[in-house]
């Protein structure tokens, strides 16, 4: 039976519909670069989507050919992901698609190598007769996330995005959102196929443990972590001390 990646890593692929935490490794991706709707009818996007089937079908089907690929094992297809953002604009806003950067995914086995990658690219084309030149060999490095199950279409995930932040919080982290660290997802649906109210999607954002402020007392006290009344007495304190000599001459 073939390797299902969705099957024998649930936690990250199929996540229950409310949030959790999850860590996750490192994992080498088929990558595609490019902006803009990716609704757009045959826009960059939809041409990403042909790059990376036409590389990963290349890849899963060399078993028959002449290049055979150390530690090959016959494998399902990993779902298409997406890498998004947009400039200027932390997470994202999905009034303006026209607006949006992406990554477009597909995640490759780990028996896959650089050269293997660079092979799959030149048999492609020169199979498909089309330039895969634009794919990329992408390794990413997500760690600290949180994450949930989404259904339904994609203009309604600012609701699930917003439980995802709210439980967040809740256990002491905070969003972190950077160029390097992006908001993620992975499509467990066909959207030519499925109704939008039953689209499966997983969201995925990256996080860290929220920081607390850390104060030194004025003399020789060590560094604390203050909760939000300490954090107020403290400052009180500090500032009585530093102006004291004001405030007795104004009291005379």
């Amino acid at each position: 039976m073939a390797f299902d990646y969705k099957k024998e890593y649930k936690e990250f692929y199929m996540p229950k519909n409310k949030p959790g935490i999850v860590t996750v490794p490192s994992m080498n991706y088929i990558a595609v670069r490019g902006q803009g709707d990716p609704n757009q009818e045959d826009g960059e996007y939809k041409q990403s989507i042909g790059l990376l089937y036409g590389i990963a079908f290349t890849i899963k089907m060399s078993k028959m050919g002449d290049h055979q690929i150390d530690g090959y094992f016959d494998y399902v297809v990993p779902p298409l992901e997406g890498f998004w953002w947009q400039e200027g604009f932390t997470g994202i806003d999905y009034f303006h698609k026209e607006d949006f950067h992406w990554i477009s995914v597909i995640r490759l086995p780990d028996f896959v190598t650089k050269a293997d990658f660079d092979w799959a690219v030149q048999e492609a084309t020169r199979k498909k007769k089309t330039d895969f030149s634009k794919a990329e060999f992408l390794t990413c490095h997500e760690g600290l996330c949180v994450q949930c199950m989404h259904i339904g279409s994609y203009d309604d995930e600012p609701a699930t995005v917003s439980l995802m932040h709210e439980y967040m919080k809740q256990q002491g982290y905070e969003l972190d959102i950077t160029d390097q660290r992006l908001h993620h997802e992975i499509y467990l649906s066909d959207a030519r196929k499925v109704a939008p109210e039953k689209l499966k999607t997983v969201i995925r954002h990256p996080i860290k443990v929220k920081e607390k402020l850390l104060a030194t007392d004025l003399d020789t006290e060590p560094q604390i972590e203050m909760t939000e009344d300490e954090e107020i007495q403290f400052v009180a304190e500090r500032i009585l001390r530093e102006h004291k000599a004001a405030f007795e001459e104004l009291a005379k």
